[in-house]
Protein backbone atom coordinates (compact mmCIF):
# COMPACT_ATOMS: atom_id res chain seq x y z
CA UNK A 1 0.00 0.00 0.00
CA UNK A 2 1.22 3.23 -1.10
CA UNK A 3 0.67 6.29 1.31
CA UNK A 4 -0.99 9.42 -0.34
CA UNK A 5 0.66 13.04 -0.23
CA UNK A 6 -1.24 15.15 1.39
CA UNK A 7 -1.50 19.04 2.78
CA UNK A 8 -2.97 20.65 5.75
CA UNK A 9 -4.23 24.25 4.41
CA UNK A 10 -5.57 27.05 6.93
CA UNK A 11 -8.19 29.34 5.29
CA UNK A 12 -11.27 31.00 6.46
CA UNK A 13 -10.37 30.25 10.16
CA UNK A 14 -10.31 26.71 9.82
CA UNK A 15 -8.35 23.89 8.90
CA UNK A 16 -8.92 21.36 5.74
CA UNK A 17 -6.62 18.16 5.13
CA UNK A 18 -6.63 18.04 1.19
CA UNK A 19 -4.87 15.65 -1.04
CA UNK A 20 -4.09 16.24 -4.86
CA UNK A 21 -7.96 15.44 -6.57
CA UNK A 22 -9.78 16.14 -3.49
CA UNK A 23 -13.41 18.49 -3.63
CA UNK A 24 -13.44 20.43 -0.28
CA UNK A 25 -16.06 22.90 0.72
CA UNK A 26 -14.77 26.31 2.27
CA UNK A 27 -15.75 29.29 3.88
CA UNK A 28 -16.46 31.78 1.40
CA UNK A 29 -13.37 33.56 0.60
CA UNK A 30 -13.59 37.77 0.87
CA UNK A 31 -12.13 40.21 -1.64
CA UNK A 32 -11.42 40.45 -5.20
CA UNK A 33 -9.02 38.47 -7.95
CA UNK A 34 -5.94 40.77 -9.39
CA UNK A 35 -6.79 41.34 -12.80
CA UNK A 36 -8.11 43.72 -15.39
CA UNK A 37 -12.11 44.55 -14.69
CA UNK A 38 -12.49 41.79 -12.48
CA UNK A 39 -14.75 42.18 -9.16
CA UNK A 40 -14.99 38.73 -6.92
CA UNK A 41 -13.98 35.07 -7.51
CA UNK A 42 -16.34 33.36 -10.19
CA UNK A 43 -16.45 29.62 -11.00
CA UNK A 44 -13.26 27.97 -12.69
CA UNK A 45 -10.83 30.58 -11.49
CA UNK A 46 -7.58 29.44 -9.49
CA UNK A 47 -6.92 30.07 -5.80
CA UNK A 48 -3.42 29.74 -4.21
CA UNK A 49 -3.42 28.71 -0.84
CA UNK A 50 0.13 29.31 1.03
CA UNK A 51 -0.97 29.36 4.40
CA UNK A 52 0.27 25.38 4.74
CA UNK A 53 0.73 23.92 7.61
CA UNK A 54 1.74 20.50 7.27
CA UNK A 55 2.72 18.34 3.87
CA UNK A 56 3.59 14.88 3.79
CA UNK A 57 4.52 12.54 1.20
CA UNK A 58 4.39 9.10 2.40
CA UNK A 59 7.56 9.17 3.52
CA UNK A 60 8.96 12.97 4.81
CA UNK A 61 6.62 14.99 6.60
CA UNK A 62 7.61 18.78 7.13
CA UNK A 63 5.95 20.92 9.51
CA UNK A 64 5.12 24.89 9.99
CA UNK A 65 6.56 27.19 12.40
CA UNK A 66 3.59 28.17 12.15
CA UNK A 67 3.01 28.09 7.93
CA UNK A 68 5.58 26.44 6.00
CA UNK A 69 7.77 28.85 3.54
CA UNK A 70 7.23 27.98 -0.17
CA UNK A 71 4.87 25.57 0.26
CA UNK A 72 1.58 26.20 -2.15
CA UNK A 73 -1.33 24.35 -2.79
CA UNK A 74 -3.33 25.04 -5.77
CA UNK A 75 -6.83 24.88 -6.39
CA UNK A 76 -10.20 25.10 -9.04
CA UNK A 77 -13.16 26.85 -7.72
CA UNK A 78 -15.96 24.25 -9.27
CA UNK A 79 -19.12 25.48 -7.32
CA UNK A 80 -19.97 28.94 -5.36
CA UNK A 81 -23.27 28.28 -3.46
CA UNK A 82 -24.66 28.34 -0.32
CA UNK A 83 -25.51 25.36 2.65
CA UNK A 84 -28.86 24.28 4.13
CA UNK A 85 -30.66 26.77 6.01
CA UNK A 86 -30.20 26.84 9.92
CA UNK A 87 -32.97 27.52 11.34
CA UNK A 88 -32.61 29.54 14.91
CA UNK A 89 -36.03 29.55 17.42
CA UNK A 90 -36.36 31.28 20.10
CA UNK A 91 -39.24 30.47 22.57
CA UNK A 92 -40.32 31.31 25.75
CA UNK A 93 -43.54 29.47 27.02
CA UNK A 94 -46.77 31.72 28.61
CA UNK A 95 -45.53 34.75 27.45
CA UNK A 96 -46.30 35.06 23.78
CA UNK A 97 -42.57 35.10 22.85
CA UNK A 98 -41.74 33.70 19.16
CA UNK A 99 -39.09 34.30 16.48
CA UNK A 100 -37.56 32.45 14.14
CA UNK A 101 -34.65 33.51 12.02
CA UNK A 102 -33.04 31.26 9.10
CA UNK A 103 -29.55 30.89 7.80
CA UNK A 104 -27.67 29.93 4.91
CA UNK A 105 -24.10 29.85 5.07
CA UNK A 106 -22.27 30.50 1.57
CA UNK A 107 -18.98 28.25 0.81
CA UNK A 108 -16.74 27.80 -1.95
CA UNK A 109 -16.60 24.09 -3.50
CA UNK A 110 -12.94 23.85 -4.41
CA UNK A 111 -10.73 21.17 -6.46
CA UNK A 112 -7.41 20.68 -5.06
CA UNK A 113 -5.51 20.51 -8.47
CA UNK A 114 -1.61 20.31 -7.13
CA UNK A 115 0.64 20.51 -3.95
CA UNK A 116 3.58 22.13 -4.72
Amino acid sequence: MTAKEFAIIETGGKQYLVSEGDTVRIEKIKGAIEGPNRASYAVGDKIVFDKVLLVDDGSNTSIGEPYLKGAAVSAEIKAISRAKKVEVIKYKAKSNYFKRRGHRQPYFEVQIQKLK
